[in-house]
């Protein structure tokens, strides 16, 4: 809905953008890296439901048009305003998990989106993890980059996010985040060494990030070395 724009852009300038740099603090290493234009597809490590809102903050407002986030449609369409804000206002895509045999492939809105220049934000683990932690990468990624080999795959990796609002809690703690941008990555003709690629890229991505000045949990605010 073309008339939703402007709500979008006022949204994403004067809340998220906002509350990403001066509530949570952003350590943003490498924005040269971030694509100026589409099609373009990111891919980012999953600890928290803020690894969307942060990675969308880190885009011009002028491309938010552009960017939509993969999500699991089982999730996020099952209510009506939940599903209304996802749709509308955070611009996902949805995409099918439950997929059955003889079904059309699930990623055919993802190979539209690149198709129309769109901006595809993608956590390849599937879902959310424990926080700083990693879980192996799915597949899908090198079968959408199978059928774009020149579009730029872009590694993000994102620290803090699953310590400030880790999976199960509501409210957020006001850690500082940080957003390390790889260089981009293609297709070449071997999913298998596509993968590898993403994995090593991601690990390097880690080691990069500022130190860490905390030890344990952070769910409570006396936990957070100062």
């Amino acid at each position: 809905m073309r008339f939703l724009q402007p709500i979008r852009k006022i949204i994403m300038a004067v809340i998220v953008k906002p509350v990403t740099r001066l509530w949570f603090g952003l350590n943003f290493l490498h924005p040269e890296r971030m694509p100026d234009a589409g099609p373009a597809i990111i891919i980012a490590n999953h600890n928290s439901h803020l690894d969307t809102l942060l990675l969308l903050s880190l885009f011009k407002t002028k491309l938010l048009h552009r960017l939509r986030p993969v999500a699991a449609a089982d999730y996020f369409l099952k209510s009506g305003f939940s599903a209304w804000i996802s749709l509308n206002l955070i611009g996902i895509l949805p995409i099918r998990r439950d997929r059955k045999r003889g079904e059309k492939d699930p990623l055919n809105a993802c190979y539209r989106a690149l198709e129309r220049g769109d901006i595809l934000i993608i956590f390849p683990e599937g879902s959310r993890g424990a926080p700083e932690e990693m879980s192996s990468f799915k597949t899908g990624i090198a079968r959408i980059a199978r059928q774009f080999p020149k579009v730029p795959i872009i590694p993000i990796y994102i620290q803090n996010a699953g310590r400030a609002l880790p999976k199960g809690k509501k409210v957020p703690v006001p850690l500082v985040f940080s957003a390390i941008v790889g260089q981009a990555l293609y297709y070449g003709g071997d999913r298998a060494a596509l993968m590898q690629q993403i994995k090593l890229s991601m690990e390097t991505l880690r080691e990069e990030a500022p130190p860490l000045h905390w030890q344990d949990t952070p769910n409570q605010r006396s936990d957070i070395k100062r």
